[in-house]
């Protein structure tokens, strides 16, 4: 996996800010409006993305606690995120979080923080003088009737991540730090792009998160997800078509598909019986059905961090992750 910087950019981040915020500052983040009167001291992050963020930015003395983490942390942050008390790898109590003494609680998905979260809506927050943060991206999703995750009409692409880490380099006077990833990650887009434009004829894909019992469906990424972005950089498509964020497809579905390339999440927690890849890629291969797809009999199958299904800082890895694989399939 590629190093978080380029030596040039580390230097960068590491230099004085060549321009500081002006504090009161005021942030429009998913239709709020909020003021900080100066950087946030004590930051309850909810889920693995938020913290992420936080400590590329180097801004590990701030976050006093976390929740949410579908896989560990990455590696070149971990000795940063030791610091950091884990509430829990799953959904936190609103009790457990407010223990914490939070100034802010910034958030990955509106099912930590939303209307129907089951930790606490913004409201709840504000009501006790605490400001909140929802990561931009899953604000332009569009909620339908039992869609817990929303559906997207547009691909989400790197623009919304782009935006969180500028507001969180703002909000933290780190404005050098932000400029440095996120050229970084500019960069890192750019040159996969370059190198899977070549290919004549685009693959297709299909992304598996996961399957609560191998006779149950799959839970996929949706066309217009972050499992759609790393298609669509790679030269591809994804082969679900639905705008919803993630759907569950049955297996008909997906054989009729005939996806060119299955990519199979590795998760580190313990919630379902198909989180492990190991696990996916022996049903994969045992079911009488799925095993004669195409891309099983050719061996097309790509192990990808589940959290970079996730519309995160992780999908540019899960990319660059896929497109390795791809190279020593020979489907560069």
């Amino acid at each position: 996996m590629k190093k978080m910087f380029c030596a040039a950019a580390w230097l960068l981040a590491a230099m004085a800010p060549a321009y500081a915020t002006i504090f009161p500052l005021t942030l429009q983040n998913c239709g709020y409006t909020q003021t900080f009167a100066q950087p946030p001291q004590r930051v309850v992050a909810l889920g693995q993305n938020t913290v992420e963020i936080l400590l590329l930015l180097g801004l590990q003395d701030r976050v006093v606690a976390s929740a949410f983490w579908p896989t560990r942390i990455l590696p070149a942050l971990a000795a940063q995120n030791r610091q950091i008390k884990t509430l829990t790898v799953e959904i936190p109590t609103l009790e457990s979080v407010l223990a914490q003494s939070p100034d802010f609680v910034p958030a990955q998905l509106p099912l930590l923080l939303g209307p129907d979260s089951k930790v606490a809506t913004r409201e709840d927050f504000a009501t006790v003088g605490i400001n909140s943060y929802l990561s931009p991206g899953m604000c332009a999703t569009h909620k339908k009737a039992g869609d817990l995750y929303g559906s997207r009409a547009a691909l989400w692409d790197m623009r919304y991540l782009y935006q969180e880490i500028a507001d969180f380099a703002a909000l933290f006077n780190v404005p050098d730090r932000g400029d440095a990833l996120i050229a970084d990650f500019k960069q890192r887009e750019r040159a996969l792009r370059a190198e899977f434009s070549q290919r004549k004829q685009p693959l297709t894909f299909v992304f598996w998160f996961s399957s609560a019992s191998p006779a149950a469906d799959a839970y996929v990424g949706g066309k217009n997800s972050a499992s759609g972005f790393i298609a669509d950089v790679l030269g591809g498509r994804n082969a679900i078509t639905t705008e919803t964020e993630w759907p569950t497809v049955s297996w008909e579905s997906i054989i009729a598909a005939n996806p060119d390339v299955i990519v199979v999440s590795s998760l580190d927690r313990n919630r379902w019986a198909l989180d492990k890849a190991e696990e996916k890629i022996a049903f994969l291969k045992r079911d009488p059905a799925v095993s004669q797809l195409e891309a099983v009999k050719q061996g097309r199958i790509v192990v990808m961090d589940g959290q970079a299904m996730n519309p995160t800082i992780r999908t540019l890895y899960g990319a660059e992750q896929v497109a390795a694989q791809l190279r020593t399939l020979g489907l560069k």
